[in-house]
């Protein structure tokens, strides 16, 4: 488990939280991470461009002038592709661009990325960030708080209307929920800021995944989600000693 500082909308440190490693910090697999990108720019294709060949410009079907005696270079129509207003030749036509990427290897292009902002310190916990108004200067005061300067990814745990109409101004700045993220907004924002509840959001998947593994190993499936209970209530209860300690700190 990697521990990281949870600060307040202050950007005071309130407590601390442990992130799961195999969501925080796996090594980077920079070509899965390339091939999960090229096929997002792909899926976001239209693939709607298209030119009209010879046989679909306005035009006759007419031979210019006569084959032989005029001392000019033989023509056809004038729908051939060298004359002005003739048809395009090997232009785009209406296809589709999708690319099909296996979901393990999304899974390891989105932890790719979220470690790698980890590694760089790119990466901020708050507590909440419930807004007192939806204005653009609440979110503009709350990253200055926590020191971050311009572009940022907001990850909230759960559909804000504030949130999202005070961030949406900021043009460096988007805010989403964890079933929202994904990976080209992770790397197109230099810094992330997360909720503890849109952590423990993202870190929900992988247990579901050992759970899984468990049970097609063989385990029962009671045991192996009383596994993965006992997993999380290892983690909520070193985060309630962390604030225990805090709180005697504070007294």
């Amino acid at each position: 488990m990697t521990s990281v500082d949870v600060k307040n909308l202050k950007g005071e440190v309130v407590g601390s939280f442990d992130l799961d490693d195999r969501v925080w910090a796996v090594e980077p697999n920079r070509s899965v991470v390339h091939q999960a990108v090229v096929a997002q720019l792909a899926n976001q294709r239209k693939g709607t461009a298209d030119t009209k060949t010879r046989g679909e410009v306005r035009g006759g079907t007419h031979k210019m002038w006569r084959q032989k005696g005029t001392g000019r270079a033989r023509q056809g129509d004038r729908r051939a592709p060298h004359w002005t207003g003739g048809g395009v030749v090997f232009g785009p036509h209406p296809r589709s661009y999708h690319k099909d990427l296996p979901r393990k290897m999304r899974r390891i292009a989105m932890r790719s990325a979220l470690s790698a902002r980890l590694a760089e310190s790119a990466l901020t916990v708050v507590d909440d960030l419930a807004l007192t108004a939806a204005k653009t200067r609440e979110v503009r005061g709350v990253m200055t708080a926590l020191g971050v300067a311009r572009s940022a990814l907001i990850v909230i745990a759960e559909a804000d209307e504030a949130m999202t109409r005070a961030s949406r101004n900021l043009p460096e700045v988007r805010a989403v929920t964890p079933g929202g993220l994904n990976l080209l907004d992770v790397l197109k924002y230099r810094h992330l800021i997360l909720t503890r509840a849109a952590v423990e959001a993202l870190t929900a998947v992988p247990m579901e995944e050992a759970a899984t593994a468990k049970v097609e190993a063989g385990a029962p499936a009671d045991v192996a989600e009383a596994d993965a209970a006992e997993e999380v209530a290892s983690t909520n209860a070193s985060d309630a000693d962390s604030a225990d300690e805090d709180g005697k700190g504070d007294a």
